[in-house]
């Protein structure tokens, strides 16, 4: 299946499934670099699905100057 038909749980999953089976050292050097090049897609892909959730949470606030500026979420986290 392509990477980015799934979902970032489902890539997550994966990627986990693949580092493990790579850390075991029991694959063939063939199927070493397969599961390699995937999980170098799978860590791609969710990355940048986490930048854009974090650039989805991110929200406008108004300067003082009046003018909207973007903060990070944890801006308007209580202590």
């Amino acid at each position: 299946m392509d990477v980015s038909e799934l979902s970032f749980e489902e890539a997550f999953r994966e990627l986990e499934e693949t580092v493990r089976r790579l850390e075991e050292g029991d694959l063939a050097l063939d199927e070493s670099i397969a599961f390699f090049e995937r999980g170098m897609r799978l860590a791609e892909y969710c990355g940048e699905k986490l930048d854009k959730a974090e650039l989805r949470v991110k929200q406008l606030i108004p300067s003082l100057e009046g003018e909207a500026e973007i903060a990070p979420f944890d801006t308007f986290a209580r202590p």
